[in-house]
């Protein structure tokens, strides 16, 4: 995963962040940050679309 962040950091989503952590914490804490920030965005992905995918249930009203 860190080497997704090692390239997403040089993207500008992620640049800015990866710049306000870095200059605070350290280089190498803010690649983790940005790892964090990627898996927390694949997740989001993953379970709107498995939401999506789901079969709808018909509606019946009595």
């Amino acid at each position: 995963m860190t080497q997704a962040a090692q390239t997403a950091k040089r993207t500008p989503p992620y640049a800015t962040v990866f710049e306000q952590i870095a200059h605070r914490r350290g280089r190498k804490i803010a690649t983790v940050s940005v790892a964090r920030k990627l898996l927390t965005h694949a997740y989001h992905v993953l379970r709107d679309l498995d939401a999506a995918q789901q079969p709808k249930e018909p509606c019946t009203t009595a």
